[in-house]
């Protein structure tokens, strides 16, 4: 019990310190202090590469979630408490090992995404769900921000039925709180082709907050 309650208050923190990220005074230029990344978060999750089987290290699990620009989203979910390793990439689409210049050209069908390896027993899916929730806008379609077009969409890319069950649970909860009808797409994982070198952990080599703050959606 006492360690489900501090694996919630660390999350909590996190999504305190997102939210203050999201914040226009903490974009690039202005970010002060605040730690960019995590350098002690790993960056090969489930032995990422181009489009090959994942496999999560000893009783790790894996998980994939796209909402907008991944340089900004891997930003954030390297700094949640029991993420072990993330990777930015694409997925979701119909091409075979696109390159960031055939995404960009909204024609592959592929999200800019990123996929984090989890420790269980220090952060839970459902955790890292209202995380997923709380830092973007589920309800904006093919857009984050100013950043328009297909790859940036909400999208959560689910392994097995227990992660689509939870998925579409969470979705279903998060509605309830939301104004307007939720974007975010939910399906199963398929194949996931590692980003160009120099998109991984973009943040934190050049130290300093590069994607634009989403919006955030409207609540009831």
């Amino acid at each position: 019990m006492k360690v489900a309650l501090l694996g919630a208050v660390t999350l909590a923190l996190a999504v305190v310190a997102a939210r203050a990220a999201l914040a226009p005074s903490a974009r690039a230029g202005n970010v002060g202090k605040a730690m960019i990344g995590n350098p002690n978060c790993g960056t090969r999750p489930g032995q990422v590469g181009h489009g090959t089987a994942l496999v999560a290290s000893g009783t790790n699990q894996l998980a994939i979630f796209a909402q907008g620009c991944f340089w900004g989203v891997e930003e954030r979910f390297r700094k949640v408490p029991g993420v072990a390793a993330t990777a930015v990439g694409y997925t979701g689409g119909d091409a075979r090992n696109p390159s960031y210049e055939e995404v960009c050209t909204h024609s592959t069908g592929h999200a800019e995404a990123v996929l984090v390896e989890f420790d269980p027993d220090k952060v839970s899916y459902e955790q890292l769900l209202g995380f997923f929730w709380e830092t973007h806008d589920p309800t904006s379609g093919d857009a984050q921000g100013p950043d328009r077009g297909s790859q940036y969409r909400s999208a959560i890319f689910t392994f097995g039925p227990e992660q689509q069950k939870a998925a579409l649970a969470s979705r279903r909860e998060q509605q309830k709180r939301l104004a307007d009808p939720i974007t975010t797409e939910i399906t199963p994982a398929g194949p996931f082709w590692v980003a160009e070198d120099y998109h991984q952990q973009w943040d934190e080599k050049h130290g300093a907050l590069s994607c634009p703050a989403p919006h955030r959606p409207r609540s009831k």
